[in-house]
Formats: C-alpha cells, sequence, structure tokens
C-alpha cells in the first residue's frame, strides 16, 4: 500500500497477491455422476490457484468541489479437479507430484473497473454524479472433448471451453436537498447497460444486451438526537435482449440415440431469442429510536423488486464451478416481496447485546432448484432449474458480548433462518442452516490470542431432490501481533488454525456438497500486513 497526500490532492495505490496450493479435504473418495472417485493425499489434484489485485485511488478537494478517480483490476487463474469435470475418469486424478502448479482444466477470471465521482456543495444543495465502466472477462480452458462423434475441434484456440467478455456501463445524478438541520430529502437517477459476448466449444449462457434505468427519492426526518425517521420510493424500468443459440451437434447426438424429431427440435436450441421489458416499483419506510446511550432500536419496512439476470432467464449447460446443470426460464417474471426487520443494541456496563429478527414474503421469489429431471446432455445429472414461487422467510441473528478480567472477552452468537415455498408447501432449496459461535478472547496492547467453537447444526429441511447434510461442531484458533515500526505505522502478523481437530463435514450452501467434497480439514493461514505510506505536506 502507497499513500500520498499534498494540498488539495490525496491518492494512494493498493497491491495484493495470494498463491494457494491443492485443496486439502478429509476424505479418501468423493461420488460425482454416481462414480467413485478416489483422493489421493486427500488432496483435490489441481485446485491450486493464483490472485492478483491492483488499485489506484486520487481524489481532489478544494472548498466546496471533490472529485475522485479510481481504477482496479483483479486477476484469477484456478485450476479444476478433473475428477469432477466432464466424463468421470480415475485415472484423471493421479497425483503428479505438485500440489501448486496449475494444469487444464482450469478458469481465469479477469475484472477491470473504472469510476469517477464528481460532487458539488452548496450552503443547501449537493449535486454529485458518477460514471464507470467495467469488463469482466472469465474463460474456462479444458482440453478438446466432446460428447457428440460428430463435433470437431476449433480451429482457434481448441482447448477454450467456454468465454464470457461482459461489458457494463453505468451513469448516476442525485441531489441532495437540506431544507433544515432536520429535514432533507434526495433525488436521482441512475443508467446501466451491459453486452455480454460469448465464444468456446461449449455452452452455459448466451449471448445478451441489457438496460436498466431507475428514479429515486428519498427523505429524513431528525427532529431530535432521539428519534429519526427515513423513508423512499423507486421506480426501475428494465430491458433484455438475449440471443437465440443453436448446437447441431445436440442435435445429431439425439438423433443418433433414437429422440423424435419432435423431442430434437425441442433440445437442440441451448437458448430462444428472449426480448422482455420489466418495470415496478420499490418503497421503504425506517425508524431509529435512541432513548439512551445504552438503548439503540431499528426498525424497518420495504416492498423490493428484482429484474430477472440473464443466466436465470437463459443459461442452459454444465457449469462446471457448481457441477450441474442450470437451466433458465424465459417465462420468469420480476421478483416482488415485503421486508420487516427489526433491530435491538444495549450496551450496560461490560455487557453487550444485540439481536436482528427478520421476515419476508415474496409474491414471486426467483432461486434455483434441483428438478430430479435428467439432463439430455451426456454426462451432467439432473437439471436445476430457476423458479419463480410465493416464498417466505424469516429469521433472526443473536450477539452477547461480555468483558471480564480486564483483558478476556467472551462471544456468544447464533442466526437461524427459516424458508417456507408457499405454492408447494416445502422448504426452498439450498436454506442454510442455524449456527451457533462461542469466541474466548484474551488482548492486551499488541498482542491478540483467540479460542473459537463453531457448531452447525444439522439441515434436514430440504427441497425434493436435494440432499439433507449433516450437523459439525469444529474449532478453531487464532492471534495476532503488531510491530511498531516507526510513526504510527505497525506490520500485523495474523496466524490462524481452523478445523484444528481435522473435523469431516460438509457446507450445505457450497457447490462441492453435490460431489460429496467436504470443506477443509486442518489448515493454517499467515497473514502479513507491512504499510508503506509516503505523506508529502
Amino acid at each position: 500500500c502507497w499513500e500520498s497526500k499534498k494540498n488539495a490532492w490525496y491518492s494512494h495505490i493498493r497491491y495484493s497477491e495470494q498463491h494457494f496450493g491443492d485443496y486439502r479435504i478429509p476424505t479418501d473418495s468423493i461420488v460425482y455422476l454416481t462414480q467413485r472417485i478416489p483422493i489421493y493425499g486427500r488432496k483435490l489434484k489441481n485446485t491450486a490457484g493464483i490472485e492478483r489485485n491492483i488499485g489506484f485511488f486520487t481524489q481532489y478537494q478544494r472548498r466546496a468541489y471533490r472529485a475522485n478517480f479510481s481504477v482496479s483490476n483483479v486477476y484469477q487463474k484456478t485450476g479444476f479437479f478433473p475428477g469432477a469435470h466432464g466424463i468421470p475418469d480415475a485415472s484423471r486424478v493421479e497425483d503428479d507430484g505438485d500440489s501448486r502448479n496449475i494444469e487444464l482444466p482450469y478458469s481465469k477470471v479477469n475484472h477491470l473497473k473504472v469510476t469517477t465521482h464528481q460532487q458539488y456543495a452548496w450552503e443547501k444543495l449537493i449535486l454529485s454524479g458518477d460514471l464507470g465502466f467495467q469488463n469482466n472477462h472469465r474463460e474456462e480452458w479444458s482440453a478438446f472433448h466432446t460428447h457428440y462423434g460428430s463435433q470437431p475441434a476449433p480451429e482457434k484456440d481448441p482447448d477454450k471451453e467456454l468465454a464470457f467478455n461482459l461489458n457494463t456501463f453505468s451513469a448516476s445524478v442525485k441531489a441532495r436537498f437540506i431544507g433544515s438541520s432536520s429535514w432533507e430529502h434526495t433525488l436521482g437517477w441512475d443508467g446501466q447497460h451491459q453486452r455480454n459476448d460469448i465464444s468456446g466449444y461449449s455452452f452455459l449462457l448466451p449471448e445478451y444486451r441489457r438496460s436498466t434505468t431507475g428514479m429515486l427519492w428519498l427523505t429524513t426526518y431528525r427532529p431530535n438526537n432521539v428519534f429519526s425517521v427515513s423513508g423512499g420510493a423507486r421506480y426501475d424500468y428494465g430491458y433484455i435482449n438475449i440471443s437465440s443459440h443453436e448446437d447441431v451437434y445436440l442435435a445429431d447426438y439425439l438423433q443418433k440415440q433414437g429422440y423424435t424429431q419432435e423431442q430434437i427440435d425441442l433440445y437442440k436450441w441451448n437458448s430462444h431469442q428472449v426480448k422482455k421489458h420489466y418495470g415496478d416499483y420499490s418503497l421503504s419506510l425506517g425508524l431509529v429510536w435512541t432513548p439512551s446511550d445504552k438503548h439503540l432500536v431499528k426498525v424497518n419496512i420495504g416492498r423490493s423488486f428484482r429484474l430477472p439476470g440473464a443466466n436465470e432467464l437463459a443459461a442452459n449447460g454444465v457449469h462446471h464451478g457448481t457441477f450441474r446443470h442450470e437451466q433458465g426460464d424465459a417465462n420468469l417474471k420480476s421478483e416482488q416481496g415485503w421486508q420487516l426487520d427489526a433491530s435491538y443494541h444495549l450496551k450496560y456496563r461490560r455487557i453487550s447485546f444485540s439481536v436482528s429478527p427478520f421476515v419476508s414474503w415474496f409474491s414471486n421469489y426467483i432461486f434455483l432448484r434441483p428438478t430430479g429431471e435428467w439432463s439430455v446432455l451426456p454426462h451432467a445429472g439432473q437439471i436445476y432449474r430457476y423458479t419463480g414461487a410465493e416464498a417466505l422467510f424469516a429469521g433472526t441473528e443473536a450477539t452477547v458480548d461480555v468483558d471480564f478480567l480486564r483483558n478476556f472477552n467472551y462471544r456468544i452468537s447464533a442466526e437461524y433462518v427459516y424458508t417456507y415455498n408457499c405454492d408447494e408447501h416445502i422448504p426452498l432449496s439450498f436454506s442454510p442452516p442455524p449456527v451457533m459461535r462461542n469466541t474466548l478472547t484474551w488482548q492486551k496492547n499488541r498482542y491478540m490470542l483467540y479460542a473459537e467453537w463453531q457448531s452447525i447444526a444439522r439441515q434436514n429441511r430440504v427441497d425434493r431432490n436435494e440432499d439433507r447434510t449433516a450437523g459439525a461442531n469444529l474449532f478453531h484458533l487464532g492471534g495476532s501481533l503488531n510491530i511498531p515500526i516507526g510513526g504510527n505505522n505497525e506490520i500485523e502478523i495474523t496466524l490462524t488454525a481452523r478445523n484444528i481437530f481435522n473435523t469431516r463435514y460438509y457446507n450445505h450452501l457450497s457447490f462441492y456438497r453435490k460431489v460429496e467434497i467436504p470443506e477443509p480439514g486442518r489448515n493454517f493461514q499467515i497473514l502479513i500486513k507491512v504499510p508503506f505510506k509516503k505523506l508529502l505536506k
């Protein structure tokens, strides 16, 4: 990290890089498409990776004018476990003796983001505007293979299996009116345009163009330091144009498999052309009450609205990152719902307590669910389809903190989420299990140590065709040390040891759950932060 400040200018540059080896798991085999695949040395071959992040930010501020500009780039290259990529083959997972190399198959992701913010403030009015551009380029590479005998290798980049190049342009304008010390209003507009191009010898998501725009109004009233109320309204309009995509090799394969012409005409189109317009409104109302420095109460109610994404409307193919065939539904309507949430915070001497209950009802909630339908694509398993349904969510988060013996702190926290598909009277798929954490921390000056017991409950409330997941008790240790290096700068060293008893368990929400890949066993992480700061006056 580098920082510079001179007169009206402030700038900083941040860079980080991370290398990680093959994923270690406490099991000797997994199951992929009903076939048991061995795990040699309890390491998932070819799951190593590298991440590089760099960002630049500069700001100019003089009197009532302020402007900033930022550029960031995130790069990631990660290997795919070959035993769960394509046709099941145990020979592809034999140990190669190198836990940090990245071979085919692998994915590459590069995300470039450029933004600028401009603001000018008068006594009663603040005008601001934002412009942005993002490029998200994802590629998946795998030695050319085909499930259909008639498909030839591409002449250019024959091992490029999938590629998505998404460009996003965005803009927004806001006007904040400060009528008095107790009342203010904000009017705003924002818009976004996206273009997605594809390439590669496989298919997951079609090309599309998507444009959205919205107007908003927000208001806040603070008659005193004890009570405040805020509210707002927003209207959004969206348009999406999705291109059709025909798979002639799939059609030829289905014909050889004996499918009827009617079935072939249905399945050969990976996606049909979709042109849809969406428009709807959102509302919100919030109250904050602070009767004393010991108590804080917040209540919010609102109506939400969300446009379906291109993947929810038109995805249709094997997603190797999630080990499943994902399929969109072009007939999906926008997501609509009402939310009510509240929170209460208490701080009394050395004890603090907080609880945050919530409930949400959706007249149409969009989610991905296992259908039990077998995919016509070879070696793809069952279809996971995006679906809309009336749904109910409810739950709470609660935390208690106790400081004792000067340097010790004990925290117990819990979270619970209840989901319900009102149309079919069953739970929603991928519902998180209840979790409780007990953490004991000792801290003195530059030193900190902690021990944590994490208890994950069994998840039996599952959708049809979804596996139940057993619970687990995990234990973690960690600590940190800050080393002064002159001035106000410090080197921060953090060491953590997670799952110290090497417990085998599954994360119900993980992509790996489907193929019975457990979460990491005993693992250690060391993090060293070294500041590089330069102040020019």
